[in-house]
């Protein structure tokens, strides 16, 4: 009878430190992905998308400024519809990939501003690591998805200078933009 009321006991001073810890979602790859426009020749705007994205999302419910999220951007993928524009992007003047296949993203905080959230964190792109913040929608409310499991999901934005990260190096702002808008959706799955 003793033992039952110590195990009681410990399950009931756990569960706020479970609870405190977070849960851990990871992204949907079939409904998660990074995007990204810049400005070619003072024109018109290039759009493309990046590979697979794999993000860890650990999420506070009771403080969301407590939650973390891990991100690998297969950077292999890179893919604007032009398979010419597209080798040129994976060679050594831009993305090297050949070296740097994966793109991270660790946060370091998370805050609330304006109408949703702010994460700031640590972007790794061709080896160089620079800090960024991402605007961030969300998240949406939890649904149950087909596969019966919790689903959340995220939209974020961030701007990047692209030299920087030692991409396309030297080109001239005239010839392609500095400025990089990343755009990225984040479907995730309750573990």
């Amino acid at each position: 009878m003793k033992l039952a009321r110590l195990a009681s006991a410990l399950l009931v001073l756990a569960a706020p430190l479970a609870m405190a810890q977070g849960t851990t979602w990871k992204s949907d790859p079939a409904h998660s992905e990074v995007d990204f426009s810049i400005l070619h020749m003072t024109v018109s705007k290039v759009h493309g998308r990046f590979g697979a994205v794999d993000a860890t999302l650990v999420y506070d419910a009771n403080d969301i400024t407590k939650s973390t999220v891990n991100a690998t951007i297969d950077v292999t993928g890179v893919d604007t519809g032009v398979p010419n524009r597209d080798n040129d992007l994976k060679s050594a003047r831009f993305f090297d990939v050949a070296n740097n296949p994966k793109a991270t993203f660790a946060s370091t905080s998370v805050t609330k501003g304006g109408s949703g959230l702010q994460i700031a964190g640590n972007l790794t792109v061709k080896g160089v690591t620079k800090p960024v913040v991402l605007d961030v929608e969300g998240p949406t409310g939890p649904v149950t998805g087909q596969n019966k499991k919790t689903q959340m999901g995220f939209s974020a934005t961030t701007t990047i200078h692209r030299e920087d990260f030692g991409i396309g190096a030297g080109m001239p702002a005239a010839m392609l933009g500095d400025d990089v808008k990343l755009t990225i959706e984040l479907a995730f799955v309750q573990q």
